[in-house]
């Protein structure tokens, strides 16, 4: 049961006494910071009754968390004295908690003093802040990647040390479990393609050509473009999501001390798994969207499937198709790599876990859409 907070002021020789009892904690806290506020400035306040700071003695003090930090940090402030008043260093728990919370306060106030100061140059400390941010993200990706490449070349070394229960299984849930969604979503790409290409090129009598246009535009671009995209907000969550709650819960930690390797563990399954699974959805992605393309242009057209096919065989060709599965597999380890990153840096609290989670989602969408670029004008500049 949690005992109340509660003070006492007492006037010494040397100055005055302040006496805590009780818990300082966020259940047992109460009013007893603002009161220990009032007390404090009638100590040293205009109406001074002492000449020097009051002295804590904690001999009587129960449980102490940052609520009690914050509260007594408050009151010190409140009254005008110092934050690590003569006492505190009593008990190290609570001369850490005040330091921990006097440097959070410190923050803040230095945050505040600067947008009351010159609001553009707060503008330019944030923008400064969200650089920093950036590079760090940066050296910690490739930190990631030099600890995955060196746990991948130690399982090419030993093949032994790899976990086939759980990449078999991840390859059912991060890859067969998507196939309907990625058909779907790709056959109605396809269709889509097909009525644009109709109503755009009917204006020029060139309906013919919406062959090409479908073939291209699914087997160059969309197919692996809208599946990498949907395994990054399927895949790269729910990776992060995954090791965010075994990080929450202690659980990496505890692999580690048992002596085994989280990314032997945990990171290089993914990595394989995903690297396996998306070409192959690529290829059903490209499949669905040629099937829905075909359907629209047989229906709206007029052209049957067999012209359709060969129209794609003659004109299309089969460096289309290599062109977009090359991209495949740079898609997956990006999107494996970003969210097992993602989930490994969540800390102890859920709301670090929800950042993180939007963050790998975030970062993988991302990061798909300029090697997407990328790789196009790598293509254009090859001359394919």
């Amino acid at each position: 049961m949690e005992a109340v907070a509660d003070f006492t002021i007492e006037q010494t020789p040397a100055g005055g006494a302040v006496r805590l009892r009780g818990d300082w904690t966020s259940a047992g806290l109460g009013r007893a910071g603002d009161r220990l506020a009032t007390a404090l400035k009638a100590f040293t306040g205009p109406s001074k009754v002492v000449s020097a700071a009051p002295v804590f003695d904690l001999a009587d003090l129960g449980r102490f968390d940052t609520a009690g930090a914050l509260s007594l940090s408050l009151a010190l402030t409140q009254a005008g004295l110092e934050r690590d008043a003569p006492g505190l260093a009593q008990r190290p728990d609570v001369e850490r908690l005040m330091a921990f919370v006097g440097q959070s306060l410190q923050a803040q106030e230095k945050t505040v003093a600067v947008q009351r100061i010159n609001p553009a140059y707060a503008v330019l400390v944030r923008l400064g802040e969200a650089v920093a941010h950036i590079g760090t993200e940066i050296y910690l990706t490739f930190i990631f990647y030099g600890r995955l490449m060196a746990t991948l070349g130690r399982c090419l070394a030993n093949p032994r040390r790899l976990r086939l229960a759980p990449i078999v299984s991840l390859m059912e849930r991060a890859g067969l479990d998507a196939l309907p969604i990625v058909a779907a979503t790709n056959f109605f790409v396809g269709a889509t393609l097909g009525f644009l290409g109709d109503d755009l090129l009917q204006q020029f009598g060139a309906q013919i050509y919406s062959v090409e246009l479908i073939g291209i535009g699914v087997l160059r671009e969309f197919a692996v473009l809208i599946t990498a995209v949907i395994l990054a907000g399927r895949s790269a969550s729910s990776f992060a999501a995954e090791l965010g709650a075994m990080k929450m819960n202690q659980e990496v930690d505890a692999m580690e001390v048992m002596g085994v390797d989280a990314f032997d563990a945990l990171v290089l399954p993914r990595f394989i798994a995903m690297m396996t699974m998306m070409p192959l959805l690529t290829f059903v992605a490209m499949i669905a969207g040629l099937l829905g393309g075909m359907a629209v242009t047989w229906a709206v057209v007029g052209l049957a499937p067999p012209f359709f096919l060969q129209r794609l065989v003659d004109n299309v060709g089969v460096n289309q198709f290599w062109i977009g599965m090359v991209q495949a597999p740079v898609m997956a380890v990006v999107i494996a790599s970003i969210g097992c990153r993602q989930g490994l840096e969540v800390g102890g609290d859920v709301e670090q876990l929800g950042r993180r989670v939007t963050t790998a989602v975030v970062q993988a969408i991302f990061a798909i859409i300029m090697i997407d670029a990328a790789f196009a004008l790598l293509f254009m500049e090859i001359g394919q």
